[in-house]
């Protein structure tokens, strides 16, 4: 395997996991639309990476109101990426090369045009009547509470075949499956059990907490606002409550368990679970006691902060709760603007390539394991996508003042030597390649030795061979009331001391005389130097240190 571990061990620990958003990676069938097969073709590029596992987002039949997130088949492959035999040459080609496959799994709702709603909305009285959430309306005839949807506005739909709401967590077109019904978990394990059969690796569970509902229906308490710095109230109107009844309910951990029964027939496997919460925190650690989940991430490190004294309050609240639980740290993904655009405002160009290395050092190091979205290890920006270009259902919905997830979807730039579309495809791309990641392509990247590609590659090979102790011991954030964040790593025979200047100016700190005979092991990527028990750091500079205990 890629990583530094067999089929029997906790290889996740501290495994660097890298993300496919399948539509945008490579289109092998010429349509515009990236593929299975486009995966397939660029498994070496991936295995040259170092990473231990791919995860590939959503790639099943569906009707693409949310591309891919809204399954109308959970067994089947939709033909835009190719089918089932496409599936397992991925697979085996994966396997052959050292790489684990982890594929998305949505438990928490389905398309609308999914046979199972199709027969569910269609009586009152039917054998999948109770698959899904349905709630009469009040006497007015609105909605049966104030729940709001991910993505704006009332989370219920009115059917007039049934007279009845159905809950809708995101899209009016993703009804929310009821998973009080057994017969529902029953279904959605027996679909897991089909993948794993197949030869998966595991499973990212999308929006996992949102699984089960409250069954009161009872109305979620308003939420103080968060003005921006003009003074407005959010865009969404999901930010108006706190979900204390439409998520994180705690039916949902006797269900992980039941997963984690099925994941632990298959040796090796593990799940990752997507957790959205008010209290993050606390879920992370529920969701990854016990014989529940392997590892969960947040939206924590997926917001516009960036800064020193943010990073130490979030790791220290995580660290504050976790206990024997394990975070998956996530800094960018498809839902969310790329990280050096979103965590460098106020940085110039040159500066935010800079920090992009010091941000993939400080995942590498944290107590915890790594989710790299594609195109980071490439230094790509957001994309600023047209009015007239935008295909994301939420952009369009709120736009102008907010623009959707479509800027961080872009395809992926493989060439820049006169290929249309910067090789990504032959023909006009679902999304356009911007003219600015051209020039970041892979071919243009590898033949530079210093290029951001290969510094991502050194960084994960430098993380490879770090001792084993690096993946389990334990954290401590010093509150160093300035630009740097600096933490330590302790384990019974060695320790790591982790330094990383996330300001503008020069800054200091005084090495402890914990760590005064400590080799220095920082990867040659990195300015700042250690003068006796001082560490200086300028902008994006880092020091590790490394003590082993006699």
């Amino acid at each position: 395997m890629s990583g530094n571990s067999d089929n029997t061990t906790e290889w996740w620990r501290n495994g660097v996991i890298y993300q496919i958003y399948p539509r945008s990676f490579c289109d092998a069938n010429g349509d515009g639309i990236g593929d299975l097969p486009g995966i397939t073709r660029k498994l070496d590029y991936v295995q040259s990476l170092g990473v231990d596992a791919i995860w590939i987002s959503p790639f099943f039949k569906s009707p693409m109101a949310d591309f891919g997130y809204d399954v109308s088949d959970y067994r089947d492959v939709d033909p835009i990426f190719g089918n089932l035999e496409d599936f397992d040459r991925l697979i085996e080609a994966a396997h052959q090369r050292g790489l684990r496959v982890i594929i998305d799994q949505i438990l928490s709702h389905s398309s609308d045009q999914h046979p199972w709603f199709e027969e569910s909305r269609s009586s009152r009285d039917n054998p999948k009547a109770d698959w899904y959430v349905w709630a009469d309306p009040k006497a007015d005839g609105s909605a049966p509470n104030n729940w709001m949807s991910n993505f704006g506005g009332s989370a219920w739909r009115w059917c007039t075949r049934r007279r009845q709401h159905y809950l809708t967590n995101f899209l009016k077109e993703q009804p929310d499956l009821n998973l009080h019904n057994p017969e529902v978990q029953e279904q959605l394990l027996a679909d897991l059990k089909f993948w794993l059969d197949r030869g998966v690796d595991g499973f990212r569970l999308d929006a996992i907490n949102h699984a089960f509902h409250n069954q009161s229906l009872a109305d979620n308490p308003p939420r103080p606002l968060e003005l921006d710095d003009k003074g407005q109230a959010p865009v969404n109107t999901y930010q108006y409550q706190w979900h204390i009844h439409d998520k994180s309910q705690p039916e949902n951990l006797v269900f992980l368990q039941r997963v984690r029964q099925l994941m632990n027939q298959y040796p090796g496997t593990i799940t990752v679970g997507e957790v959205g919460d008010d209290n993050t925190h606390k879920i992370m650690a529920e969701y990854t006691t016990g014989e529940r989940l392997n590892m969960a991430y947040s939206f924590d490190l997926l917001t516009e902060e960036s800064s020193a004294d943010f990073l130490r309050n979030t790791l220290e609240k995580n660290r504050a709760v976790i206990e024997q639980g394990w975070p998956c740290w996530s800094i960018s993904n498809h839902d969310v603007p790329r990280s050096i655009t979103r965590w460098n405002k106020g940085f110039d160009s040159e500066q935010a390539l800079a920090r992009a290395p010091l941000f993939l050092l400080m995942q590498l190091t944290l107590r915890g394991s790594v989710c790299l979205y594609q195109g980071e290890e490439l230094g790509l920006e957001e994309a600023d996508i047209a009015f007239e270009d935008l295909v994301d259902p939420y952009g369009i919905n709120l736009w102008p003042e907010f623009k959707g997830r479509d800027g961080c979807r872009t395809p992926m730039p493989w060439f820049n030597h006169g290929e249309i579309n910067a090789g990504f495809s032959k023909v006009k791309p679902w999304l356009p390649v911007p003219e600015e990641h051209h020039h970041k392509a892979v071919s243009v990247q590898e033949e530079n030795a210093h290029s951001m590609l290969n510094r991502f590659r050194s960084l994960i090979d430098w993380h490879r061979n770090q001792s084993p102790a690096l993946a389990t011991a334990e954290q401590q954030v010093v509150d160093t009331q300035n630009d740097l964040l600096v933490f330590y790593r302790r384990a019974e025979k060695e320790s790591y001391l982790v330094a990383l200047n996330l300001g503008r100016s020069e800054e200091h700190f005084a090495i402890p005389a914990e760590f005064a005979n400590a080799e220095d092991i920082t990867p040659p990527l990195f300015a700042g130097e250690r003068d006796g028990d001082k560490l200086t750091l300028p902008l994006a500079g880092a020091r590790v240190l490394h003590l082993k205990k006699s």
